[in-house]
């Protein structure tokens, strides 16, 4: 018992963590990227309401940690008084339009590593390294002096939050907001999810979304409780995979000087947990590029998915459901830049011609 410290203790709970996210994505399709593509290319909608089955899971399941003081949400740099409306939208759509032209999301090359996808692991790698030179490099310069500087300071509002919001507008006392508004917005997307019939006969897609937003949940509870250690404090955070996919090669890189961190055992819980579901489900296979061409298109699509998540700070986990379940504003708003993005890419992958895919997303009902 006196190896458990809170650095084991986070640890053992980041590897069970990605451990069910690593699986539920193998096991049920789990994608963020292929909610975006079912929906723009055929209209279909399962996925995306598993995604938000996710959201509004993780969305109550935080608040009510919050509001017994269990989870520091008010810690994390979601909620912080500077509101990156410009690295949201910037990053969001870089980070889309990356994410069309790989085929995925970090987490979704994760899973498909695992498998044996060559190209997931080629674009592991440069996806990783983009996100920490864009965090900690010297491509960290220009997001800096850019969308950085545009950032607008709400200290004056004590946070981002949309209880902030709400709290500056009607004078409310914040602290009163927070689950209800967790539950106002988690209700109204759980009605949206389950008003579909084809919704609610796809167990599949309802227990992937349940287990994907309370992992999230978890996350923010095992940093909050176990990480408010005073002789060995850990920041609040939840799941998120653009900079921890770089911290992951950093630390292989220099095992003997580096420590594991919650974050990278996450990373490493979700590779094992989608291979254990290859092995069983005998899915795995070697797969390479097709050509030159398709390696160029994922080499550059990874370099665009690590800047843009880095400058939108999250990803479709890390601002897709992680971020949101906070209720911080910035967090729609990269959202909604990432589904931009990546629409826009899609269209573009599709034609061949900018006019053309910039067309079909201002008239998609046309096409």
């Amino acid at each position: 018992m006196d190896a458990l410290t809170t650095s084991n203790i986070l640890i053992l709970s980041g590897l069970a963590l990605g451990l069910v996210m690593g699986a539920t994505a193998r096991a049920a399709r789990f994608c963020t990227f292929g909610a975006i593509e079912d929906f723009v290319l055929v209209g279909k909608t399962l996925r995306i309401k598993s995604w938000a089955l996710a959201i509004a899971v993780a969305m109550i399941s935080v608040q009510l940690l919050h509001q017994f003081g269990l989870a520091r949400i008010d810690e994390v740099f979601y909620l912080g008084p500077r509101f990156g409306i410009a690295g949201a939208i910037a990053g969001g759509l870089l980070f889309g339009l990356g994410m069309s032209m790989v085929g995925t999301c970090g987490y979704g090359v994760l899973v498909r590593m695992a498998g044996g996808d060559l190209k997931a692991f080629f674009s592991f790698l440069i996806l990783g390294l983009s996100g920490y030179m864009t965090a900690r490099g010297i491509t960290s310069l220009v997001r800096i002096y850019t969308v950085d500087a545009l950032a607008i300071d709400l200290s004056a509002w004590g946070g981002q939050g949309i209880p902030h919001l709400i709290a500056r507008l009607t004078y409310l006392p914040v602290e009163n907001l927070w689950l209800p508004v967790g539950i106002l917005v988690a209700g109204s997307i759980l009605f949206y999810c389950f008003k579909d019939k084809d919704f609610r006969n796809s167990r599949r897609d309802i227990i992937a979304g349940i287990l994907i937003g309370l992992s999230v949940a978890a996350a923010f509870f095992v940093t909050g409780t176990v990480g408010a250690d005073p002789f060995d404090p850990v920041r609040v955070q939840s799941l998120t995979y653009v900079l921890p996919l770089g911290d992951t090669i950093m630390w292989l890189a220099t095992f003997s000087g580096a420590s594991i961190t919650f974050s990278i055992s996450v990373v490493l819980g979700t590779l094992a947990g989608a291979a254990i579901v290859a092995v069983i489900r005998r899915e795995c296979k070697w797969e390479g590029f097709d050509d030159m061409r398709e390696m160029r298109r994922q080499m550059l699509g990874s370099v665009a998915m690590g800047a843009g998540g880095i400058t939108a700070l999250g990803c479709t986990v890390g601002q897709g459901i992680s971020g949101i379940s906070t209720l911080s504003m910035s967090p729609p708003i990269a959202l909604a830049s990432i589904f931009l993005g990546a629409s826009f890419g899609l269209r573009y992958l599709l034609t061949g011609s900018l006019g053309e895919a910039w067309h079909m997303l201002l008239s998609p009902r046309e096409h």
